[in-house]
């Protein structure tokens, strides 16, 4: 379970996260009761078996939705590096921790590298997607296993793993449901890897090998290979129920293994997988799950952050100094379109609002407000400086992105659009009883949705960062105010100044 301070007190000095009060309640049933990361070595007869605890928890930790993300800073680093160096010594190595590595930023080599002995990487956070990705598995590529498990809060969701013989087996269950199967041996060939597990101690054991538990006494362990029954599995001791099988039988290709379970009470469960006795034998992991563990989400975001911003400059500043155009060819999407951007770029209130709006995204404050319960702070797209200290951006670039997809731009396209009608002629009543009426509402409705949108996100904001952060935000509270007032300066503004487009339209038009 999570580890966090129980004293308020140092709390106090990390600031609270917005779940501290549940999680610190885990601390007070945790069994190893240390904050931070750790390593813990569980000692056997027959071998040692490493556990490391990677916490990337944002220190202090912001509210939502900016804990997204975790971080691992250089000493964090250090530590892991070390812990993975004295399991080398185990014969196994589980790591574990809330993030994703996917959502984890962390320094060089990277967590991923520094991980890169362990058998396997269980976590959290991202769960199933929301019901959408019901299996976020995957395998790094240094061989280790990623695991997400789904969340206990809503969905009650838990697991329980084995080493048998030191390869690993886990089964993903949800609390209350008895039978719990597990198949020890033979092990399932998605989850295989030769880089860290002796697989030829399969081919050369002797028995199926069935973690079974219940609430009830268990009366029934049926197994079958590729659909025939190869017998009853006996109970050992505990939860351990075995039967003798030859696995060369099985030498060649893939195959099936099915256990069924049944208790006193009347229950029953089945679980089944795909084997192989031969080491060079592999199957793929869901592509998608793959892309979602593997990707360094937040690289991702940066790039196309700055892919966004430097577009809509680049086209601002293109069509500012770019020549008067010449409409020569009959009007069209692609002409008029070019026609409103040169409008934009060469009226000056307009082009120097939407720059502006636009560096402001990239270089100046968001807002001002509780970031963590008590302590002020300020949020820029780059990261958040809280209580003196400084937190790299990661969902903050993800927050970034929409603002100038479904609203900069849209609002930088529908001022064009807007121009472009003045300068067919029209103002604002006589444009809405023009013809193709549909064109119009949905334009309208589009940009309806997107403003109501922005009126959602100050609302968003006052609910969870404080009355303060509603007032101070420019990019959110200000924008939303001020937007009306700029496309009512659009559809007021003196013909005169739009006076070369229009005589330059018309001619055209008539010619």
């Amino acid at each position: 379970m999570a580890n966090l301070p129980e004293n308020p007190e140092e709390d106090q000095s990390l600031g609270k996260n917005q779940v501290a009060g549940y999680q610190r309640k885990s601390w007070k049933y945790s069994a190893v009761r240390k904050d931070g990361s750790f390593h813990y070595v569980h000692s056997t007869p027959f071998g040692n078996y490493s556990f490391i605890s990677v916490d990337a928890t944002q220190r202090p930790g912001p509210k939502r939705p900016y804990n997204f993300f975790g971080i691992l800073d250089e000493k964090q680093m250090e530590e892991l590096i070390s812990f993975s160096k004295k399991s080398s010594q185990s014969n196994q190595t589980i790591w574990f921790g809330h993030f994703t590595t996917s959502t984890i930023l962390s320094p060089s080599p990277g967590i991923r590298t520094v991980m890169s002995s362990a058998t396997a990487y269980l976590c959290g956070h991202l769960h199933t997607l929301g019901g959408l990705m019901p299996v976020l598995h995957t395998r790094h590529f240094t061989g280790t296993l990623e695991l997400e498990v789904g969340d206990w809060k809503d969905s009650r969701r838990y697991r329980i793993f084995a080493f048998d013989h030191d390869l690993f087996s886990f089964a993903d269950v949800t609390f209350d449901k008895w039978p719990v199967v597990l198949i020890t041996n033979p092990k399932s060939l998605l989850y295989s890897c030769a880089k860290h597990e002796p697989l030829e101690r399969l081919f050369h054991s002797t028995h199926i090998r069935v973690l079974a538990f219940s609430s009830s006494p268990i009366t029934s362990v049926a197994v079958k290979i590729d659909g025939a029954n190869v017998g009853q599995a006996a109970h050992v001791s505990g939860p351990i129920f075995i039967l003798k099988w030859n696995p060369k039988k099985y030498s060649n290709g893939t195959h099936t293994i099915e256990v069924s379970v049944q208790d006193s009470a009347g229950r029953s469960k089945s679980v089944h997988h795909i084997f192989s006795a031969k080491e060079n034998t592999h199957l793929k992991f869901d592509p998608l799950a793959s892309y979602i563990l593997l990707t360094d989400h937040y690289i991702v975001a940066r790039v196309l952050f700055v892919l966004i911003v430097l577009t809509q400059l680049a086209i601002l500043i293109t069509f500012r100094y770019l020549a008067y155009p010449e409409l020569k060819e009959p009007p069209g999407f692609a002409n008029m379109t070019a026609f409103s951007l040169h409008i934009l770029g060469k009226t000056n209130i307009f082009y120097y609002s939407v720059l502006l709006l636009t560096l402001y995204t990239v270089l100046g404050p968001w807002f001002v407000g509780e970031i963590i319960d008590g302590k002020l702070g300020c949020c820029f797209s780059f990261g958040i400086f809280v209580d003196g200290h400084f937190l790299q951006g990661g969902l903050t670039f993800i927050s970034g992105i929409m603002q100038l997809v479904f609203f900069n731009i849209p609002l930088m396209a529908y001022i064009c659009w807007s121009l472009l009608q003045r300068c067919f002629g029209y103002s604002f009543r006589s444009h809405l009883h023009q013809g193709k009426r549909w064109k119009i509402i949905s334009i309208y409705l589009l940009m309806l949705l997107l403003y109501t949108w922005q009126v959602y996100s100050c609302y968003f904001l006052h609910v969870t960062y404080g009355t303060l952060a509603f007032f101070l935000s420019p990019l959110r509270t200000w924008l939303t105010l001020l937007t009306p007032v700029l496309i009512r300066y659009v559809w007021t503004l003196n013909s005169t100044g739009l006076g070369i487009f229009m005589v330059q339209l018309k001619s055209h038009l008539s010619s």
